[in-house]
């Protein structure tokens, strides 16, 4: 086991490492920001390193100041978290040139399947079924133009690098597709340092399912089973929640096995999802792998009791797993919501400033992940997201009604925040009846 893990990363996923490294009696040492010093959350590590400027490019996305850090510190290993340099290939080769483990999956296989373009092509050979779309990356126009009337539109353009919604783009006509190619690459460009875009027939309105593997150095790979994140806003997710109650059980098996058949397919270990869509008859596509820890993992550690942060170290160290397929069984309903410093009034406009007053929600089966308190700045430089509130209840109806209670007892002041679109949200009929789709949010509100 690793003896000091350097953690790459910021906020609530910082500190949701450290607390499991020390459970796990590793020690910690997180890197920050001139924008992050002072935070609380970093009085948690043992150590705190300062790597540069506000901005992510001139600090959280600096690889080799990163591994200097961890070289001075003496670091054993480095976990990026999430976003970042989190599926950054060439980050993971240079930690294991400078002989630090990185705690995520092979670079070989993060190449396979962090790219979504590479990880469409590895899943036909793999025999999961994958949404009609381009060849490659877009480049010649008279290609371009080709290959849209071919697969018949409305496409939907997407960055082959990065995730987060952006770099997307549907195009429902010819006249439009070329020049939202452009502003496409563009913003990918912009956010990935990678303008490579491709395009899938899009599809109207469908469910966004993922599967939760977990794989270690030994071959053996498992699901944890399905995260349903059919709510979103301009493809980001506002609400998780698992099981989804839109799988028949024959679907949901085969929706999981064709997430392990990737993964092997692959030669994946550690933490990673799968991602799915589904459509009314049960039919489902492949879309992406996202080749890290994500955002609303502990909707799958609170169904499974499984600690993925720990998995993830733990297989990083060598170790085979601890669980095999047959052992792990899903419990009960759990669903998250995401509160972001943003205000729905406004378009969603983000919301930084200064948290004068924060009172979380408990109560039985309610976990609430953040690193707000009384006093405490949320930065302009950075995602708006403030805290993860999730609740695990027997049913999918008192998972629902624990988490209306949640929000309404949530107090964040004065800083506007998601809290009051999110409780119209779980109060609409249709979304308690489970009637939604991907464009819900978009048509109702």
């Amino acid at each position: 086991m690793f003896r000091r893990i350097l953690i790459a990363n910021r906020g609530e996923i910082a500190l949701r490492i450290m607390r499991a490294c020390r459970e796990l009696g590793i020690e910690t040492v997180c890197v920050f920001s001139e924008d992050d010093r002072g935070a609380f959350y970093l009085s948690h590590a043992d150590r705190a390193i300062c790597i540069g400027g506000p901005a992510p490019r001139d600090s959280y996305l600096k690889s080799d100041r990163i591994i200097a850090a961890a070289e001075v510190a003496d670091a054993d290993a480095i976990h990026p978290g999430y976003g970042f340099l989190a599926e950054n290939a060439q980050f993971a080769e240079k930690c294991r040139a400078c002989k630090i483990e990185f705690i995520g999956p092979s670079a070989e296989s993060m190449r396979r399947l962090g790219d979504k373009a590479t990880a469409r092509g590895v899943a036909q050979k793999a025999k999961v079924p994958i949404i009609p779309g381009s060849d490659g990356i877009l480049e010649d126009d008279g290609e371009i133009v080709r290959q849209a009337d071919r697969i018949g539109f409305p496409v939907m353009i997407k960055a082959s690098a990065g995730g987060g919604g952006r770099g997307m783009r549907i195009v429902r006509n010819k006249a439009d597709l070329l020049p939202n190619i452009r502003q496409a690459q563009q913003e990918a460009r912009g956010a990935f340092n990678q303008s490579d875009v491709y395009f899938e027939k899009y599809l109207e309105r469908p469910r966004h399912v993922e599967v939760q593997i977990m794989g270690d150095q030994q071959g053996n790979i498992v699901h944890l089973g399905e995260r349903d994140c059919t709510l979103q806003r301009r493809y980001q997710k506002l609400v998780e929640e698992s099981p989804c109650t839109a799988l028949d059980a024959r679907t949901r098996k085969d929706l999981c096995t064709a997430a392990v058949r990737l993964a092997k397919a692959a030669g994946y270990y550690s933490a990673g999802t799968v991602e799915f869509l589904v459509e009314g008859k049960g039919r489902f596509f492949f879309i992406e792998v996202n080749a890290r820890i994500q955002v609303e993992h502990p909707v799958t550690e609170m169904t499974s009791g499984i600690d993925l942060i720990k998995a993830q170290i733990r297989v990083a160290a060598g170790e085979p797993l601890g669980f095999t397929q047959k052992s792990i069984s899903s419990r009960c309903h759990a669903r998250e919501c995401r509160i972001n410093a943003e205000d729905p009034d406004e378009n969603f406009r983000p919301c930084a400033g200064s948290i004068e007053t924060f009172r979380a929600p408990g109560g039985y089966g309610v976990r609430v992940d953040t690193f707000a308190h009384d006093g405490c700045r949320v930065s302009r430089y950075y995602d708006s997201l403030i805290a993860k509130v999730i609740v695990h209840q027997p049913t999918r109806d008192e998972a629902i009604r624990s988490m209306q209670r949640c929000l309404a007892e949530f107090v964040i002041e004065p800083i506007k925040t998601t809290i009051p679109f999110l409780r119209k949200v779980l109060a609409h009929p249709d979304f308690i009846s489970g009637n939604i789709d991907t464009s819900f949010v978009e048509r109702v509100f």
